[in-house]
Order: structure tokens, then sequence, then C-alpha cells
């Protein structure tokens, strides 16, 4: 386990007692060998997990406490068979917008509101009204989950925010290629490639389960059955029906995100029959890929190689120093 944050809180060095915000990981009600009720708990955040303990603990006057809670303790830092263990002497349930998430789950490195904002302007710019009123109804429809969402539930993208982030980049990259391409070949359509990339992986919203800390626990059962693909190809219908869309307007989005898996054992039962379906693919796999490369060399120095990489087709990563 890495070392959990709140250690870095001291607020008495005297006593080495200290103060922050944890994620419950654990928690049960358990008697010591006087009959008395203690709280074992197991805390965590975006640095590690560590063991802690409330002892005479009572519901009336510490409350009740669950994995996946936010709180915020006070407590003395003890050393038990060689490691770290606090010792609780305050403990309270976090209230709304009162803790650094960043502090506590993996984040997306930009602000969620950020990118939700800049997403937004971009379909507020499109000229086609369709693209705009689709996007727009789709997007506002999902807000609140795309503000925690990841897009992943171990690989690319597994984070608070991740979602929205894998999204922005994908745009920010897509906009590189297509002010090459559209100059090459003027009638490559940037609204339509812009609309791919916002929705393509919308419906990992339904896919998977996620709670009020942003990460997944696991696929829902229409996940698992029907897919992200399959599901958002009914999101678009459903709402393409309710504003009335043009048909082959609603068919061309449909199709980018059928096909943005690329090919059938990646899960798009259609490959891209249009460049901008191309465009759409082919940047989801280079800002996939460019995620995990990233990712896994963090974890290694300079002149080293990476584990293989089972999401990089078991590849060894070499981490080259070169600025």
């Amino acid at each position: 386990m890495g070392r959990i944050n709140i250690l870095n809180n001291v607020i008495n060095t005297a006593t080495n007692q200290v103060e922050g915000f944890c994620i419950v990981k654990s928690a049960a009600v358990r008697s010591n060998v006087k009959g008395s009720d203690y709280l074992d708990l197991v805390l965590g955040d975006a640095g590690g997990e560590i063991s802690a303990k409330l002892w005479d603990y009572s519901i009336e006057q510490h409350g009740v406490y669950q994995p996946d809670n936010i709180i915020k303790v006070r407590a003395t830092v003890n050393i038990w068979k060689d490691t770290e263990q606090l010792k609780i002497d305050r403990i309270r349930p976090a209230k709304d917008g009162e803790a650094d998430m960043s502090l506590l789950v993996p984040c997306a490195p930009l602000d969620p509101e950020f990118m939700y904002s800049e997403i937004i302007k971009r379909t507020e710019a499109f000229s086609d009204n369709d693209l705009r009123m689709l996007t727009q109804y789709i997007l506002r429809e999902h807000r609140e989950q795309l503000l925690r969402y990841p897009a992943a539930l171990k690989l690319h993208h597994a984070m608070r925010g991740g979602l929205l982030y894998h999204t922005y980049t994908m745009l920010r990259v897509a906009d590189g290629i297509c002010d090459i391409y559209c100059q090459l070949y003027p009638a490559l359509s940037r609204e339509l490639v812009s609309t791919g990339i916002i929705l393509h992986d919308v419906a990992k919203v339904p896919e998977l389960t996620v709670g009020e800390l942003g990460l997944a626990a696991g696929y829902s059962t229409p996940g698992q059955l029907i897919g992200h693909i399959n599901m958002g190809v009914a999101i678009v219908e459903r709402a393409a029906a309710e504003l009335m869309i043009d048909p082959g307007t609603k068919e061309l989005v449909q199709h980018m995100l059928l096909s943005h898996h690329g090919v059938p054992e990646y899960g798009s039962p259609k490959g891209p029959m249009f460049p901008e379906a191309e465009i759409v693919s082919q940047v989801d796999v280079l800002d996939s890929r460019m995620f995990e490369m990233y990712d896994a060399l963090a974890a290694v120095n300079d002149g080293e190689f990476t584990e293989r990489q089972w999401a990089l087709d078991n590849r060894q990563l070499y981490k080259h120093g070169h600025r």
C-alpha cells in the first residue's frame, strides 16, 4: 500500500496527530477482550490505504460508516507490527463539496466543469442545426454523470472525470488532423467528426456502475448484455426522434458510434465506411494508447522497460528519457 496523504497533514508534532479527509474502504464493528465495541476501518485516499481504529465506539456518538463514505478524521499515528496505523480521536462525515476529490481518488488532470463547458462551446459553434441540437441534448441529459464518470473500469482513463478527459483530448487531436485534411479534402466535415467524438462513448454512463466517487465498480446488467456501442446507438435514436433530426444525419452519427472500435473483435459490427468515421476510430485508438503508454511509463525510470502491457498487445515499453 502507498503512503496515505493524510499522514502528511500533521497538526501536532508532539503527539503525532494528523487531520484530513479520507474514503472509508471497509468498516466493521468489533469487540475487544473486555467486550467493548470498536470500529475497525481501512481508510484510503489517492496516496494509498491505512488501517484505523476508533476505540469505545457507539453509533449514537459517532454515527454509522460504510464503504465509499467520505469522512474527516483527526487521529494519532501509531506503529503496530512495524506498520503505521491510525487511532481515531474524532470522526464525522464530510460535507458536500468540502473535500478535494483530487486528493482522494485518481482524477482527470483538468477540471470537469471546464472540459464540459469547452465541449458545449464546441457544439454551439456548429453550423449544422441537427448536429448542434443532437449533441447538446445528449450532453445536457447526462451532464451530472459526465462530470464524474471514468471512461473505463480498469484500462484507459479509468479515473474520476476520465470520460470527459478522453473526449476533450480526442477533440483536440482531431482538430489538428482536420486542419490538414479539410484543406486537402474540402468535403470533410469537421462538425461530423466532432459529433462522433463527443457521442462515441456517451453510453459508458449506462454501461458502467459508478458511485459518487467517480470510479467504476463494475458493469451494469445492460452494460454486459448490450454494451456501450449498441446503447449509444439507441441513445441517438431516441434523441433524434424527439428532436426530429434528419434521418440521414442520424444514420451518419449512429454509424460513427457503431464503427469507432474499428473491427468486430473489438466490438464494432461495422468498420468505418466514410472518412469522418475513420478519423473518430483512429483518434480513439491513439488517445487510449497514449494514455496507457504514459501511465505505464510513469512507473519506471529512464532507461528501463515496463512490464508487459496486456492492453497494448502485451508489449514492453521503453522509457528513453529523451526530451
